[in-house]
């Protein structure tokens, strides 16, 4: 056997996919066995491998042994001259392997190959090629110098950013995503270190193959798609943890005394600035919106009350200072906390949700008003003028972001992004179905030809001609159907269209849509799954609401409602514990194994099976109604079992 295909898999089963079926047509003609090692997915990534690829090898796990353990499972079993480490979430051209083979046969000097790697944009990945991480390095990329200076050879060293991304290279590291070894070499230096259980094994092994005698190189004769970010998120605090874990590891393994020591100091320094760093930078992201809304209604409202005690009142110092300090705080703190749950802030530039909210702010704020005390009731003018201040500066603050973003006022932009499918007319129709069972809404202009040639009746052009529809049609996103296109003609046009357009790839005979718009963001996905409705953030803080206020006025009818309860003191203690986030008062009935594959929820006090008169039912039975209450989720299905089930509210776990 010429070479063995490894591909690890976590939960990614439609990327998984799409890369078997690359690596499918990358192995016509070649001497190829496939392996593919499973480390306990709970989204039926296994049968969907035994169903789709009776050829893979399936190894599966069932537990998460980690990423170089999985790894070494296959190496261990497989049997050709060479061996390839592939991520899940990657397609190769049709000639990667056979070029890449070829590249390594001429030099036998040669311990391991990386390729060209590109995003879903089409935009070069720098971690294609990089060098070791002494105590320099990992400094220059932690600070982010390397990212201020890519193409220094001092201050770049890690991605090796002044090499040329086009020529092939000898190099230091090879990206774990594609790794291509020697097994003579493999069995020279050693397998994966299983003490690595995510990031930095590939860092490791590069290592010891040069430390071996050999040579690892960078190829870019061939490129493959890398959709970065599936099992692990790239800007999660849990990423920061394990990379920088990782390079821990690998100091403390392979530099000894005080170079080891000043290398370990400085990646858990790391650890914390890079840590504070997604800290700080997840909490903008989430409060700028609110922030910039608290800041303009400020303004207005301080506008407001200097203008109505001059124009009304006729006198400028009307209105006690504590309008400032308590008022106008309180105001924007209802008209906000009424945004959040309206879920104005779930979909930033939708207006309907943001007036919606602040209209049932307005009205939240006149029933406060009437409870405040004589000094704290500044006036009911303001509150009107205020309310109309924030709709209108609110929705035009929004039209203004909209614009910076994409360069238009149009707030629809981003919902209907104007579409044209690269294909057979076939594969186009089977597309279209596939956007609308998956509920995804796409302004289609029309389908490309995948050929030469087109019928003009039938099609927008032809392939070679995907440029200039894009062009006079503002084309924003394309999807490509793989059974007609080539993965090398995708990647090309892919390069060629740039990244101002949004790309994304079909499987032949798959229920899944696939791409990317970031290179630092999970692939996105369209499929037909299921959606469900407790999933929804809207959903989820309905309910979470309605938890805390049924909680508090249970605690105040406590002394009433213990008669009724069966059991007094577990009633009080659910009570508590649904107020404090532990519990929910409804949530999925147990049975004997979890339902892993549904949204989760907090354990409730009460489940769906308490809504029925019947006392005992199959387990299948528990677990289709649990699937229904996900899936069909909406507040006042809580509100009925609670209703129906008002004795049973002390039971306890």
């Amino acid at each position: 056997m010429k070479l063995s295909v490894i591909i690890v898999n976590y939960n990614v089963k439609y990327f998984l996919e799409q890369a078997l079926l690359s690596v499918r047509r990358a192995s016509r003609n070649q001497e190829v066995e496939v392996w593919v090692v499973d480390n306990n997915s709970v989204d039926d990534s296994v049968p969907m491998v035994r169903e789709k690829f009776p050829e893979v090898n399936l190894i599966a796990n069932h537990h998460n042994p980690g990423f170089s353990i999985a790894n070494n499972q296959a190496i261990r079993q497989c049997s050709g001259e060479y061996v390839l480490l592939l991520n899940p979430d990657t397609v190769v051209e049709e000639d990667t392997f056979e070029q890449c083979i070829d590249f390594m046969d001429t030099h036998p000097e040669a311990g391991g190959l990386g390729v060209r790697m590109i995003d879903g944009t089409g935009k070069f990945l720098p971690e294609s090629k990089r060098g070791f991480p002494s105590p320099w390095v990992a400094f220059c990329k932690t600070v982010g110098l390397s990212r201020a200076f890519p193409r220094s050879r001092f201050f770049n060293h890690y991605h090796l950013g002044y090499l040329d991304e086009h020529e092939v290279h000898e190099v230091e590291v090879l990206s774990g995503a594609f790794m291509l070894l020697r097994r003579s070499v493999l069995e020279e230096a050693g397998l994966l270190d299983e003490a690595f259980f995510m990031y930095g094994e590939d860092i490791d092994l590069s290592y010891r193959i040069i430390q071996a005698g050999y040579r690892n190189y960078y190829f870019p004769k061939t490129s493959i798609i890398h959709y970065k970010g599936e099992s692990t998120k790239k800007g999660s605090l849990n990423y920061v943890k394990a990379f920088y874990t990782a390079m821990i590891i690998f100091a403390r393994k392979h530099f000894q005394g005080e170079k080891a020591r000043l290398f370990v100091l400085m990646l858990q320094a790391g650890i914390y600035f890079r840590a504070f760093l997604t800290v700080v930078s997840g909490f903008l992201r989430k409060v700028y919106l609110p922030a910039l809304d608290a800041g303009i209604i400020f303004a207005g409202l301080v506008f407001l009350k200097n203008f109505w005690a001059a124009y009304h009142f006729r006198d400028p110092d009307y209105y006690d200072e504590s309008f400032l300090y308590f008022n106008a705080p309180l105001y924007i703190s209802i008209w906000l906390v009424s945004i959040y749950f309206s879920g104005g802030y779930d979909r930033q530039f939708s207006l309907w949700r943001l007036v919606r909210g602040l209209l049932a702010g307005t009205v939240l704020l006149a029933a406060v008003y009437g409870f405040l005390n004589l000094e704290y009731r500044s006036s009911r003018a303001l509150i009107v003028l205020g309310a109309l201040w924030a709709i209108l500066s609110t929705v035009a603050m929004r039209f203004l972001l909209h614009f910076l973003q994409y360069g238009n006022f149009s707030l629809s932009r981003n919902k209907m992004k104007k579409l044209v499918i690269v294909g057979s007319q076939e594969e186009s129709e089977r597309v279209q179905r596939l956007l609308h069972l998956a509920q995804v809404q796409k302004n289609f202009i029309g389908t490309v030809a995948p050929w030469p040639e087109a019928d003009k009746r039938q099609y927008l052009s032809a392939l070679p001609q995907l440029d200039e529809v894009v062009q006079i049609y503002k084309i924003e996103e394309v999807i490509f159907c793989s059974k007609d296109v080539r993965a090398q003609d995708i990647m090309n046009w892919m390069a060629r269209l740039g990244p101002s357009v949004d790309y994304k790839i079909v499987p032949q005979e798959s229920l899944s849509i696939i791409g990317s718009s970031s290179k630092n963001s999970a692939g996105e996905l369209y499929t037909i799954d299921i959606h469900y409705g407790i999933a929804q953030p809207q959903n989820r803080r309905n309910k979470r609401l309605s938890d805390l206020l049924l909680s508090s006025i249970l605690l105040i009818l406590y002394p009433v409602l213990a008669f009724v309860s069966r059991r007094p003191s577990g009633f009080l203690r659910n009570i508590l514990k649904v107020l404090a986030g532990r519990r929910s008062w409804v949530g999925y009935a147990p049975t004997g194994q979890d339902d892993i594959n549904l949204p989760a929820i907090r354990p409730g006090v009460l489940s769906p099976l308490d809504a029925l008169s019947i006392e005992k039912l199959d387990e299948p039975t528990i677990h289709r109604l649990n699937f229904l209450y996900a899936k069909d989720y909406h507040i006042t299905k809580d509100f009925d079992i609670i209703w129906r089930s008002v004795r049973q509210l002390g039971r306890e776990e």
